[in-house]
């Protein structure tokens, strides 16, 4: 009877702590986790990319790397605050539309998630990191390279990756000295990653002596570039920059070819996959890209993640070691801070020293990555070759 009227006691200390207006933000420690069949806590991570649609393969491969370093953190039997924990993987579509991202968020809130990986794109990055801000949660961007996701002034927003700002900065060189362009055009898909790209790179190539012709748009869904891809030709440009994804890069590539245009092409890391090379076919070869980070070989831990990775899942597509260390920051966060609770544990993510799979992870006060490197590749008889690396931007 005594333990009964104890545990009722705790239960209502629980209901009134519940309606407590101070405890709107998530927590998920053992006083209100659920506890798995094995009794550890169970810890909910959020992770939201395009998982259908014309992004579907980079989602999967976003999920894919979070979904590996979860099963191996569980594996190890981690310990949170005296208590074993299990991670719990709660993965979202987004269909790469900011409109869906934001209900996407306000589930995980409403889910009382413990953290986030994600978006893939900035687009649906920065309008659902205002809602994770708002309840108190940590978001750790894989793949967002817009700057504005991480000047919002939001504590709780983290990106593993190198941003557009060190990435056009790097294009744009690139373009003039090492590809001697001296006449450009631009065509971005006005998305936040398209257009922020794009944006920089412009900066950036004109501060290095090269001559704008054209700046173009397109949208994020479009297939037919015939008309723009014709007044582009019109200018006889050198080169072709394209801000923008690999499902519209790949049949821009095509259809320059078809209407005779020689111009050199370069993109961003939307344009370096494999899905790229494969929807392009013989109109890849020759095209040049860059990719936040030092190749995958040269990576700290990078050949052994690809062949664990590879192993279960495939080829990795683009961002993979990112979402796995993503996660990983994230759970060692909790571990230093002896606790999942966001509010308790993000303290702890701005003093980040971790080892990872792509390099050794610090964030400076906007939450950005310390010293992000970019390495430019181009397609060479079907491979992505490593052209130059350029480090601590």
């Amino acid at each position: 009877m005594y333990k009964l009227f104890g545990m009722s006691l705790l239960a209502a200390a629980v209901a009134v702590t519940g309606c407590s207006k101070k405890d709107d933000a998530p927590k998920t420690d053992a006083a209100t986790a659920t506890a798995s069949s094995n009794g550890a806590m169970v810890v909910k991570i959020g992770h939201a990319s395009p998982l259908t649609g014309p992004q579907a393969h980079l989602g999967k491969d976003n999920e894919n790397g979070v979904r590996m370093a979860i099963e191996e953190l569980n594996a190890k039997g981690v310990t949170i605050g005296g208590q074993k924990v299990q991670f719990e993987l709660e993965s979202e579509d987004d269909q790469a539309d900011p409109r869906i991202a934001t209900t996407v968020a306000q589930k995980f809130v409403d889910d009382k998630v413990s953290g986030i990986i994600g978006h893939l794109n900035s687009g649906t990055t920065i309008p659902a990191s205002g809602i994770y801000h708002q309840a108190g949660l940590v978001q750790i961007s894989p793949s967002a390279t817009n700057p504005k996701y991480t000047q919002q002034g939001y504590k709780g927003a983290f990106r593993v990756m190198a941003n557009d700002v060190q990435q056009g900065k790097v294009l744009g060189e690139f373009a003039v000295k090492d590809m001697a362009a001296k006449k450009i055009a631009i065509i971005d898909d006005r998305t936040a990653y398209g257009q922020g790209l794009a944006d920089e790179f412009e900066k950036a190539a004109k501060a290095a002596g090269g001559n704008i012709v054209v700046h173009e748009f397109t949208n994020d869904k479009a297939s037919d570039f015939t008309a723009i891809l014709t007044k582009i030709k019109g200018v006889a440009p050198d080169l072709v920059f394209y801000g923008g994804m690999d499902g519209q890069g790949a049949p821009m590539v095509k259809q320059m070819q078809t209407l005779g245009l020689k111009a050199q092409f370069l993109g961003g890391d939307g344009i370096h996959t494999a899905e790229f090379m494969k929807l392009a076919g013989a109109a890849a070869e020759g095209v040049t890209a860059s990719l936040p980070g030092v190749p995958l070989e040269q990576m700290p831990h990078g050949a052994d993640f690809k062949q664990k990775f590879e192993g279960k899942y495939g080829k990795i597509q683009l961002y993979a070691p990112y979402c796995y260390d993503a996660m990983m920051v994230m759970a060692e966060a909790m571990q230093r801070a002896n606790s999942t609770e966001p509010a308790k544990y993000l303290p702890e993510m701005a003093k980040t020293n971790y080892s990872g799979v792509t390099a050794n992870i610090k964030f400076d006060d906007k939450g950005d990555l310390q010293g992000g490197s970019i390495t430019v590749y181009r397609v060479v008889k079907g491979e992505w070759q490593v052209l130059k690396t350029v480090t601590g931007q």
